[in-house]
Order: C-alpha cells, then sequence, then structure tokens
C-alpha cells in the first residue's frame, strides 16, 4: 500500500531541492553580471597615460615662484637654478576617464628598465593637475631643496643631458585604478622627446 506522506514529504524535498538550485544559480549568474557591469564601468572611467605626439600644441608650465617652462608636443623639458630644478612632460591621455596626476619619482641611472618603485616614495604633487581623456596636459615637478644628493644628480643631469626616467603616478576621477606611467626623458639637440617604457596598474590587474 502507498505511503501518500513519505511520498509527499519526498516530492516536497525535491521541489525544495530544485527550487535551491535554481536560486543559487540564478545568483551566481547575478553576480557575474553585475562583476562584468562593474568592470565595464570602471574601463570606461580608466585613464592611461601616454606621450603627446610631436604634432600637438606645446604645453606652458607654471611653478608657484613663477617660473615658467614651454613644453613642446612629444617632449620633455627640463631647467635649473641654485635653488630649484625644474621638469615637466607633454603627455596625452589615450584612456576614457579623466587622468587626476598624483605623484612623481625619478630614476637617474641609464638602466633600461628601473625597478618598480614604491608608491609611498612617490613626491607628491603640489597642484590639482587634471588630464581629458583624448586630450593633452601636462606633468610638472620640481626639486628644491640644494642640500639632497638628488638635488645635485638631477642637476648635473640637466645640465650635461643624459637620458633619464620619470614614474608618474596617477589616477581617475574618484582616486581609484591607480597606475603609474614611466617616461623616458632623451636628449636630442636642444630638446628632451620624450618616450613611455612601461605601465603599470597599481589597484588591479596588470595589462600584461
Amino acid at each position: 500500500m502507498l505511503d501518500w506522506a513519505t511520498i509527499s514529504s519526498l516530492a516536497t524535498a525535491g521541489g525544495t531541492l530544485v527550487l535551491a538550485v535554481a536560486t543559487f544559480a540564478s545568483v551566481r549568474s547575478s553576480n557575474r553580471s553585475a562583476r562584468l557591469a562593474e568592470r565595464s564601468l570602471l574601463v570606461g572611467m580608466r585613464p592611461v597615460l601616454g606621450p603627446s605626439r610631436l604634432q600637438d600644441d606645446p604645453q606652458k608650465v607654471g611653478f608657484f615662484d613663477s617660473h615658467w617652462l614651454v613644453v613642446p608636443g612629444g617632449c620633455g623639458a627640463a631647467e635649473a637654478t641654485d635653488e630649484a630644478v625644474y621638469l615637466a612632460i607633454a603627455v596625452r591621455n589615450v584612456g576614457t576617464g579623466i587622468a587626476v596626476l598624483h605623484g612623481w619619482a625619478l630614476h637617474l641611472d641609464s638602466a633600461p628598465n628601473p625597478p618598480f618603485p614604491k608608491v609611498d616614495a612617490f613626491h607628491q604633487l603640489t597642484r590639482d593637475i587634471y588630464v581629458a581623456p583624448g586630450d593633452v596636459g601636462f606633468w610638472q615637478g620640481a626639486l628644491r631643496d640644494p642640500g639632497t644628493d638628488e638635488f645635485a644628480a638631477t642637476r648635473r643631469l640637466v645640465e650635461h643631458p643624459e637620458t633619464f626616467a620619470v614614474d608618474v603616478l596617477y589616477g581617475d576621477q574618484n582616486g581609484g585604478q591607480r597606475s603609474i606611467t614611466r617616461y623616458r626623458l632623451v636628449p636630442a639637440h636642444d630638446r628632451w622627446l620624450a618616450t613611455v617604457g612601461r605601465i603599470w596598474h597599481v589597484d588591479g590587474p596588470q595589462a600584461r
């Protein structure tokens, strides 16, 4: 004789299991879709800094002590005095988000690929610099302590031009997606040509 109570309980349990599996699959699919949507949103906000083009307009860069540099497209600029060393690079944002510049670090040796620096060792910018997507802008930095080894070495390099590198730290307009673009400044006749060697993503997976 059939035990309908048992059959009913088994059917209910089976239905509950099927519902649980379907719910799990739905939640998992929703989470995957949410992650993909978030990734697409972040990609749409990611800035990527490269060198500007030689045909781009020059950038006029001012410092708080009223010192000015004019940086041609695709180039950098460097000047040294007894009180300060002034540096600037014309940049282009080839990404899709606004670039907000945070800091910088120098590599004064001629090694082709200096090691990745610690972010907390960067010089912090003293002004807010924004570069719109698809547009040109500039990075600037200055050394103002003549008593440091970095000041002396940089001044010698500027006065007797040799190739050096500048790491520029930047992120998106919300302060996230920090990246580092490594620029190399190469002396060529009366100017410093700017090239890009590496780009790192500080917050997130690397591009390679």
